[in-house]
């Protein structure tokens, strides 16, 4: 049994045997819900002792199998309303994660940024780069052709495990019908080849007519490219007439991270994923 539910009372979490390797043989707890810190910590501990007996040697979560898949808790926030896509955490359950012996090892964020603060010309192409958007047809070839990118471009990533195609447009195509086409952005390289890509979308958690738009995913296998896609992202959004940008869940030492501290945003959301080892 690779994946095992186990619930008592309000409180229930799924482990994942076949999880991301973080230090030896490793298993993810994901679905994490808990009435309160000690019911949580108690179930906590109840898989760890169930994993420890089973061989395995460490413990990540919260992780919903592996992180194309919902992880993080949130560790601090500006108290701003959720945003589309976004993880989320009542504040016990970081503290009945630290009860349960873990710490956190991974950490990331998300900023805002008003994009009146930005400049918004739109990049010049080059003879090794150009960036072009999705014409919004064929969703379905169009996240076969981003998979594919997605394999290479993230392999180096931490916690990285593949996905199959399958189960990435299973994810992705129940949101085609949010998608607005001049936010999803590809460059390509001297050749045509795909060089890197950009998926953002309203964030339709503020309404049917948001204000801020979510710069969700960027990925690039040559230099430039995510650079040049994050400026047509921007400036396509001003066009478009949305006020603010987030830039969604970075790890805190991607080069994201650094282009988002240079462009002014401000942290709304900090988020750990924690990990326990059970020698």
């Amino acid at each position: 049994m690779t994946e095992e539910t186990l619930t008592s009372g309000k409180t229930s979490l799924t482990i994942y045997r076949d999880a991301p390797v973080w230090s030896g043989r490793t298993a993810a707890l994901g679905k994490f819900k808990c009435a309160d810190v000690a019911a949580g910590a108690d179930m906590l501990l109840s898989a760890c002792d169930r994993l420890k007996s089973e061989g395995f040697q460490s413990i990540i979560g919260p992780m919903d199998g592996s992180t194309w898949h919902a992880y993080r808790l949130v560790l601090e926030s500006d108290g701003s309303a959720p945003f589309l896509m976004e993880p989320q955490s009542k504040p016990h359950d970081f503290a009945a994660f630290e009860a349960g012996g873990f710490e956190v090892i991974e950490r990331y964020f998300s900023a805002r940024v008003a994009i009146e603060s930005q400049a918004h010309d739109m990049p010049e192409p080059t003879d090794a780069l150009s960036v072009e958007t999705w014409d919004g047809t064929d969703p379905e070839g169009f996240f076969r052709d981003v998979h594919a990118l997605s394999l290479k471009a993230f392999a180096g990533n931490v916690l990285y495990k593949p996905i199959s195609e399958a189960d990435f447009l299973a994810m992705y195509l129940p949101y085609v019908p949010m998608l607005v086409p001049d936010l999803i952005l590809f460059a390509r390289g001297a050749q045509n080849e795909l060089a890197g890509f950009l998926f953002g979308l309203p964030n339709y958690a503020e309404g049917r007519t948001p204000s801020s738009v979510i710069l969700k995913t960027y990925a690039s296998l040559q230099k430039g490219a995510g650079g040049m896609l994050a400026q047509q992202f921007h400036a396509t959004a001003h066009r478009l007439g949305f006020s603010h940008a987030i830039h969604a869940l970075i790890h805190e030492d991607n080069l994201s991270a650094t282009r988002s501290r240079q462009e002014g945003a401000g942290v709304i959301r900090r988020y750990g994923l924690m990990g326990r080892r059970l020698g």
